[in-house]
């Protein structure tokens, strides 16, 4: 079943967090994600309005979404960020309707 990184992030140094997001596409393609929605348009329908950018990722299963996060290259990557480039709220999602289990 895929699985999806659904991310909440606001930009605080566009250099720095650039050498973050330059790194993404491939390590998410290892890992067999694909990017539905980075950035683009949006609309707040309801929460804080503290994040300006929204990005979907879905993956084959929650176990590839996962150790795409946990893998050296995306921690790498993320060291970036972390540093103070940007602020993120990351979930990992399983698709279907879990409301039926």
């Amino acid at each position: 079943m895929p699985a999806y990184w659904v991310a909440r992030s606001k930009i605080n140094d566009p250099a720095e967090y650039k050498k973050y997001t330059d790194r993404l596409p491939a390590i998410i393609g290892r890992h067999g994600g694909k990017v539905l929605a980075r950035g683009g348009p949006f609309r707040i329908l309801e929460g804080p309005a503290k994040f300006h950018r929204f990005v979907v990722i879905e993956f084959p299963t929650l176990e590839q979404a996962a150790a795409c996060h946990d893998s050296p290259e995306y921690t790498e990557a993320a060291a970036f960020r972390r540093s103070g480039a940007g602020e993120v709220e990351l979930v990992i999602v399983e698709g279907g309707d879990a409301t039926t289990r």
